[in-house]
């Protein structure tokens, strides 16, 4: 028995790569890493701490103190923050509009980097973010990189939400904030969103989640048997 790879993929905000992740996972037997979820994680404490998001001394201190764990559920994982359940307070709009903030302090991200590669050690592993492939695994064997319009992620997430119950705005306004996220995300100073000069990069805005899980499964397939 062959350790499984560790897989890269990253993208921007509503690539839909949280989805194709889990999916892959599942099918190769691998540990899925929600990296977004962590930062997520880390936003929701600070708000619910009543913390300033400038106040990156007191939030790298939380990032710290704070432990994050996954659980296997469907339809989706759950996500625990020192053993309490915010699988659902984590997708909600106040963490959506700051989680930006807190995920470009570098302590911050220095923390969640250090604890993604102790979870990535073993191999087997699925992870998906914004700088997996360029930051925190820069030495995966497989690194993708998911990208499709600002309007296609737009609905997409527009869809999610009405299908998990989540109160949401118009698509309009859900593409804007895409927009302004991708600037973020990509102009930041510590691990900036860019693709790896190694990742083989994937527009997924015609395509459906079956057919994007299939060519990911297609690039594992061949790199196993190359390392074989």
């Amino acid at each position: 028995m062959t350790m499984g790879l560790q897989v890269a993929i990253d993208g921007p905000a509503s690539a839909g790569k949280s989805t194709v992740a889990k999916r892959v996972a599942k099918k190769f037997g691998y540990v899925y890493c929600d990296t977004g979820a962590m930062y997520r994680a880390v936003t929701l404490a600070a708000l619910q701490q009543g913390l300033s998001m400038t106040d990156t001394e007191k939030i790298s201190e939380l990032a710290k103190q704070i432990k994050i764990t996954f659980q296997p559920a469907e339809p989706e994982q759950q996500v625990f923050i020192n053993g309490q359940e915010v699988t659902r307070d984590i997708r909600l709009p106040k963490v959506a509009k700051n989680v930006s903030a807190v995920a470009a302090i570098p302590t911050v991200r220095q923390e969640m980097t250090k604890q993604q590669r102790q979870i990535a050690a073993e191999g087997g592993i699925v992870m998906d973010g914004r700088d997996i492939g360029t930051t925190v695994l820069p030495h995966a064997p497989v690194k993708i990189f998911m990208v499709a319009t600002a309007h296609e992620r737009a609905r997409r997430r527009y869809l999610e939400n009405k299908q998990k119950g989540i109160t949401t705005t118009s698509l309009e306004e859900l593409q804007r904030a895409i927009e302004l996220r991708d600037q973020k995300d990509s102009t930041r100073k510590v691990s900036p969103l860019t693709q790896a000069s190694d990742a083989i990069r994937l527009d997924t805005t015609n395509l459906t989640i079956d057919e994007v899980v299939a060519e990911i499964s297609k690039i594992i397939k061949k790199t196993e048997k190359h390392l074989a």
